[in-house]
C-alpha cells in the first residue's frame, strides 16, 4: 500500500506510535492467546471463537501495517504561532453565529483529525472554508443540514 504524505503535527505522530506500540507489543499477545485457547477447544473448523480471534488477528496486522506506513510518510506540521491567517497547524476559535457558541480547534491534516478532542481536518468542509481566512471573517459552511456561519474570532 502507497500512500501520499502524511501531515501530522509533533503530538499526532506521537499518538499513531503509542499505538503502533500497544498493537505490536499488547494486544498481538493478547489475540495470540485468544487463538491458542480456542485451538484448545477442539475441532477449528465449527470454533467461532477461533474464527473470530483469527478475524481479530487479521484486523489488527492490518492496522499495523497501515500504521507503519504512514508513520515512514509523516511530515510534521508546525504548530503556529503569531500568524493573522488560518494554516495549516494554527489553532482557530470560531464562533457559530447562530447559536453564539465558540469552539476551539487545531487545524491538521486527515489522518489526525478529530473534532470532538479539537482537531479539525484541513480537508474537511469548515477547514477548507476558514483556511487563508483572517481574524474577524465570517465564513459560511454547507453541511448536510443547511449552512452553517462562523466568525474567525482568534487565530493563535
Amino acid at each position: 500500500m502507497t500512500i501520499k504524505e502524511v501531515k501530522l503535527t509533533a503530538q499526532g505522530k506521537a499518538d499513531l506510535e503509542k499505538e503502533l506500540r500497544y498493537l505490536k507489543t499488547v494486544k498481538r499477545q493478547e489475540v495470540s492467546a485468544r487463538i491458542k485457547e480456542a485451538i484448545s477447544l477442539g475441532d477449528i473448523s465449527e470454533n467461532a471463537e477461533y474464527d473470530e480471534a483469527k478475524n481479530e488477528q487479521g484486523s489488527v496486522e492490518l492496522r499495523i501495517s497501515t500504521l507503519e506506513d504512514t508513520l515512514n510518510h509523516v511530515s510534521i506540521i508546525e504548530e503556529l504561532h503569531n500568524s493573522d491567517t488560518v494554516l495549516l497547524g494554527s489553532t482557530v476559535r470560531l464562533r457559530d453565529v447562530e447559536f453564539d457558541e465558540v469552539e476551539k480547534y487545531i487545524i491538521v491534516g486527515p489522518a489526525e483529525a478529530n473534532p470532538r478532542r479539537g482537531r479539525l481536518s484541513n480537508e474537511s468542509p469548515v477547514g477548507l472554508a476558514i483556511l487563508g481566512k483572517k481574524k474577524g471573517e465570517m465564513v459560511e459552511v454547507q453541511v448536510p443540514i443547511g449552512v452553517i456561519k462562523y466568525e474567525i474570532i482568534e487565530i493563535e
